[in-house]
């Protein structure tokens, strides 16, 4: 028998994906799959708004607390990751629940979406010849290969990418973009939000964040090498927060600095969401909300 489509609970933060998500798999003998890039993480429980074990009402969830701080988190990783718990899920006959808003995560498990490798001493090369030659003449190299890539790169860094797959892969860069075409069988349910309610929920989300003690989780996760970590540090309230660390920020400076901060992550998150068309979007206030998506999902 074929497996049932995986589905995806998408939308910007704080609109009630991980609760939808939790709400299905009680309803449809489901477990859930992370795809919060920053959930990934040990310890940052406080500050990602990660679920407690009571708040999962006894449902599995997979890809939660898989890395320490200093590590980097992959899309190609987790690609591999999902789909390996998305076959679990349903090799067990249950049925498999995405829930995140990191939304190339979330195609990296869904779409067809190939991953080129990396090569640390070509990068190296790369930067070497960077430095010495400026990002105008690595463009107008790239320019020469991957005319699709040239036009629409201009970050160094990502310019440097684009020449290291070429030259490791013969391909133009460009020829790796995802395409909206499922890997398997997918639904997708978007949760469709009140924008001035979502500000003001954001607001409250930090400050009930910093009551429960935000600055004492980023206090011990610095001592486990929180700024080592690429991605980690870089996570809404832990960069604003170990500002007040260094003696840098107060405690009110540093949770408004991080509400405007999640409110244009939540923005970018709509603007990304709303591009895919195969997204079917439900009021996130709307009491009969499971039920609509159950209705979605059978």
């Amino acid at each position: 028998m074929d497996a049932p489509p995986v589905i995806a609970v998408v939308g910007p933060t704080g609109s009630g994906k991980s609760d939808l998500a939790v709400n299905l798999a009680l309803e449809l003998d489901g477990e859930v799959i992370n795809a919060d890039a920053m959930q990934f993480y040990r310890g940052m429980d406080i500050g990602t708004a990660k679920m407690t074990a009571a708040e999962r009402k006894g449902v599995p969830h997979h890809l939660l607390d898989i890395l320490d701080v200093t590590q980097e988190a992959s899309v190609s990783d987790f690609q591999q990751q999902a789909r390996e718990a998305i076959d679990d899920v349903h090799a067990r006959g249950k049925r498999a629940i995405l829930a995140g808003g990191s939304g190339l995560y979330v195609r990296a498990a869904l779409d067809v979406l190939e991953f080129p490798g990396t090569d640390p001493a070509l990068r190296a090369r790369l930067e070497a010849e960077h430095a010495g030659l400026g990002t105008q003449a690595l463009l107008a190299r790239l320019k020469a290969v991957d005319p699709a890539s040239a036009a629409r790169l201009s970050d160094a860094r990502r310019i440097i990418r684009a020449l290291e797959v070429h030259e490791l892969t013969g391909r133009p860069f460009s020829s790796f973009m995802p395409r909206r075409e499922y890997h398997q069988p997918a639904i997708q349910l978007g949760l469709s939000v009140d924008r001035e309610v979502l500000r003001e929920r954001l607001a409250a989300r930090v400050h009930r964040m910093v009551e429960a003690g935000l600055l004492a989780e980023v206090r011990l996760l610095d001592a486990q090498g929180l700024r080592r970590g690429k991605t980690a540090s870089r996570a809404l309230g832990y960069s604003q927060f170990l500002r007040v660390v260094d003696g840098l920020s107060t405690v009110t400076e540093a949770a408004e600095e991080t509400i405007v901060a999640t409110r244009q992550f939540a923005r970018r998150q709509l603007t990304w969401f709303r591009a895919d068309p195969r997204i079917t979007w439900l009021d996130w206030q709307d009491p009969g909300l499971t039920g609509k998506a159950l209705e979605l999902c059978r």
